[in-house]
């Protein structure tokens, strides 16, 4: 079915609201980030100096810099995978809940609505060394939890965070994608003498590929960008350098060390990263339209 409108401006003047936000929140932005990447300015942003290319040449011979890019591979492929794995668990449990179904589904959606900061600090005083309820079991057990000091068990914080801010928007999508899954090829498979493990791997996770891959490409891109307010809120990018990934990087150099080229510099590098996935993604979902 096609809408058509009476007048040729009304489909513009709806879209001018979102046109404005891009246009302000994000071309502006990009482009002064573009611009501010090519030039040294002081830490007032009083004066600058053009300098061509230094800022790039800077950043890609900083070990920094390649350690946060090692810590944000480590931090986004963990977040992803733990949180696809743990949302397509529990939207297998809720497909096959028969009572209070919608209740379970509404409980386990809840946390999508968490502000970033606030699910770290949540989790920052569930795992605080000294009053946190998770740490003093953990010391029960005989585990020295304290993520002041111990940069991997600072990452593990950073992760949970993360992953259980994100668990319901994948979950959302892996109910949809079993719901959408014929009954009749697992009930098939089912006379036919498969077991519910056989009949999950070879029938239902092959269809939910294509769900499964926009949302790795979408956790990826969250891990990216969106956890800043729970690394923020959690472990300040420490102890040392440890969870310091490349947007809190970028935040720490520029807002904190106020070099702001070379801050515009890895905001230019993030927006390519970003750029590739998102191209990687069409790329994907076009090639399975032309085969479906």
């Amino acid at each position: 079915m096609t809408v058509t409108f009476p007048q040729k401006g009304l489909p513009w003047l709806l879209l001018l609201p979102q046109l404005l936000v891009t246009a302000i929140f994000f071309l502006w932005p990009a482009e002064q980030a573009l611009e501010q990447a090519f030039y040294q300015e002081d830490a007032f942003g009083l004066s600058r100096e053009f300098i061509g290319l230094e800022n790039f040449a800077a950043l890609f011979t900083d070990p920094l810099y390649y350690q946060s890019m090692l810590t944000t591979l480590v931090f986004s492929f963990s977040v992803a995978i733990v949180g696809m794995s743990l949302a397509l668990l529990l939207a297998v449990m809720a497909d096959r809940v028969i009572r209070c179904k919608l209740a379970y589904q509404t409980l386990l959606i809840w946390p999508y609505a968490v502000a970033p900061a606030l699910a770290g600090v949540l989790w920052w005083i569930l795992f605080d060394p000294s009053m946190g309820p998770i740490a003093l079991w953990l010391k029960s057990a005989g585990v020295d939890w304290n993520h002041y000091l111990n940069g991997n068990q600072a990452m593990i914080l950073v992760v949970i965070a993360s992953t259980w801010k994100q668990i319901s928007y994948n979950f959302l999508f892996f109910l949809a994608g079993l719901q959408a899954v014929p009954r009749s090829l697992i009930e098939a498979a089912a006379i036919d003498g498969a077991s519910p493990f056989k009949r999950f791997w070879t029938i239902v996770f092959p269809l939910l590929s294509p769900t499964t891959f926009f949302l790795l490409v979408v956790n990826l891109v969250y891990a990216f960008f969106e956890t800043f307010g729970v690394i923020d809120a959690t472990t300040k990018g420490g102890p040392g350098q440890s969870t310091t990934t490349l947007v809190y990087k970028v935040f720490n150099d520029g807002f904190v060390g106020l070099d702001l080229g070379g801050s515009a510099a890895q905001s230019v590098v993030l927006m390519a990263i970003v750029g590739l996935m998102t191209v990687i993604q069409f790329r994907f979902i076009e090639r399975k339209v032309q085969y479906s």
